[in-house]
């Protein structure tokens, strides 16, 4: 255990100390890469190195939170490619180099210990100008996947108390439009996270009176939702369907919650009526998702078939779906 009252530096030594996790770790090799990360000529082989390490070495993340300059050379990588993207002319090698910056930033990002600091140091922030990007090269969508792997990584945490306050951060920032953005236009891996991400705000009681809270927040997540069943039907995906109906089955898990939602013609200008959230979302659930249009998907992943069926049942919408023999609970 480190010493909350101690130094950074002498916190950074504290963790150097080889737990039982890392016993079979080169630890003085990793040392030498994390010095390496403050010299501008070593940093790039460095980051490399790390970034091949930072699955097999759990103490990673304490080691790069705390040793002197680290964080701020990985910022620097960031920054550094702000030119490159707009006007758009990023090239694969720098994409990969701020990838493995990004990489190193994600673990400190999921680690119990240096999530909080993380977050306290705003430095999720700077990665939004990345998911503001909508060029379709591989260079730049490597690198909006590899930003929404950091914010994933925060979000990924069972703990509540840590979890509420992540979640409180990324609602006082644009993260739902962002990730709304790249659910629309993405590729499917960067889809499936960004609708990761959206699913564990919604999980959160906080996120999902934030999503309900006014009527425009609320249909646009339903908007783009839809957008992506018509598009699972076409090019189809098991996980991204599982995280898909599990928005939905989130944004109809409250009964009583209620949105703002405008009147219809002929009222008066700003004229709003208090709507229920689950009726408005049975009134705009896509057919495919009460028809047999997902039917192979369902059968290979018999929870996100149940999480449907709760779905259904909640919304009291008696769906084709729900009778067909080979998709009955056994």
């Amino acid at each position: 255990m480190n010493d909350a009252r101690a130094s950074p530096a002498t916190q950074a030594q504290q963790t150097a100390v080889p737990s039982s996790a890392n016993l079979d770790i080169n630890t003085d090799e990793i040392m030498q890469w994390i010095i390496d990360l403050r010299d501008p000529p070593k940093r790039e082989a460095a980051l490399l190195e790390l970034s091949k390490k930072r699955d097999s070495v759990p103490d990673l993340p304490i080691w790069l939170w705390h040793s002197f300059g680290t964080m701020s050379a990985l910022l620097q990588e960031v920054v550094a490619i702000y030119p490159a993207i707009m006007p758009a002319n990023l090239t694969a090698a720098q994409s990969n180099r701020v990838c493995n910056a990004l990489a190193l930033m994600q673990c400190v990002a999921s680690h119990r210990d240096t999530r909080g600091p993380f977050l306290h140091a705003h430095i999720p922030l700077y990665l939004y100008p990345f998911l503001h990007t909508t060029k379709v090269s591989r260079s730049f969508e490597y690198l909006r996947l590899t930003s929404l792997g950091v914010i994933g990584a925060l979000v990924k945490t069972d703990d509540k108390e840590q979890l509420l306050i992540v979640i409180n951060f990324l609602l006082s920032t644009e993260i739902i439009p962002l990730c709304l953005r790249i659910m629309e236009q993405g590729t499917e891996l960067s889809k499936t996270v960004a609708t990761f991400i959206l699913q564990k705000i919604l999980l959160d009681d906080t996120g999902l009176l934030y999503i309900c809270q006014t009527y425009e927040r609320f249909s646009h997540v339903v908007l783009i939702l839809g957008k992506m069943v018509m598009k699972l039907t076409r090019e189809p995906s098991v996980r991204l369907l599982k995280h898909v109906v599990r928005c939905y089955s989130r944004l109809s898990d409250n009964p009583t919650l209620t949105i703002d939602a405008p009147r219809g013609q002929g009222a008066a200008p700003g004229q709003i009526v208090k709507m229920r959230a689950s009726l408005a979302l049975k009134q705009c659930l896509p057919d495919q998702l009460k028809d047999l249009t997902f039917k192979s998907l369902l059968k290979e992943d018999p929870s996100t078939m149940n999480w449907l069926r709760q779905l259904l049942t909640t919304l009291e919408i008696d769906g084709t779906i729900l009778h067909d023999e080979e998709l009955m609970p056994k």
